[in-house]
């Protein structure tokens, strides 16, 4: 499942990638979905061990969903905002900044971007929407107030989950895009097997230095 999930957002859905774009997805969503996943299952929900499969498949699946979706907004933001921004990136590399104080603001910028979807819904959820897993729960015969416990639990470690691989995955991104010299590196993107457009104007920029 993680495999797969880290393929679709590298190849799949993804319009541009860049070098190591599948294996940092892949770290990114499978070492926040087992670790969450594990630790959730062990003292959340109760169970010994934490791999029973009756629960730790269908919550290990919602999480890399979500997970999914947080990194792909993510690395797409990065890149969307170091092409809308080149030249303010290019300016502030060129008076001297370090790596890290050009990719601070696009960190802050893809995460908000990312989490956006998840924040929404933890803050509708019980007032305007009642998820899957609490109406499954009432819907089955259980206690309203036992269905919500597990609602909450679930949406905690789905956000959990969410915004720790996200944010391995765009800080991952955005130190490829912007290498240790630093110099920015736009020519590391390509969309479709081909160069694109940033890439053919980093390659210049870079010749231009």
């Amino acid at each position: 499942l993680g495999v797969l999930a880290a393929f679709e957002v590298s190849y799949w859905r993804a319009k541009r990638q860049f070098p190591g774009m599948f294996m940092g997805a892949l770290v990114s969503i499978m070492t926040s979905a087992l670790l969450v996943a594990l630790f959730g299952n062990a003292y959340s929900l109760n169970m010994d061990p934490a791999y029973t499969a009756v629960k730790f498949i269908p919550t290990i699946g919602m999480i890399f969903g979500n997970c999914m979706i947080g990194v792909s907004i993510g690395m797409g933001s990065v890149m969307d905002i170091l092409d809308t921004h080149r030249g303010r990136m290019e300016a502030m590399l060129g008076f001297g900044a370090s790596r890290w104080e050009v990719i601070r603001p696009v960190v802050v910028d893809a995460l908000r971007a990312a989490l956006l979807p998840t924040i929404t819904n933890m803050s509708i959820t019980g007032l305007i929407s009642i998820p899957g897993v609490m109406t499954g729960w009432i819907l089955g015969g259980a206690d309203v107030l036992q269905a919500a416990r597990y609602q909450q639990i679930i949406l905690f470690m789905l956000s959990a989950a969410t915004a720790s691989s996200t944010l391995i995955a765009v800080i991952f991104c955005a130190s490829v895009l912007v290498d240790h010299v630093p110099v920015l590196r736009l020519d590391r993107i390509k969309t479709a097997g081909t160069e694109s457009a940033l890439s053919k104007a980093g390659i210049e920029s870079s010749m231009s230095r």
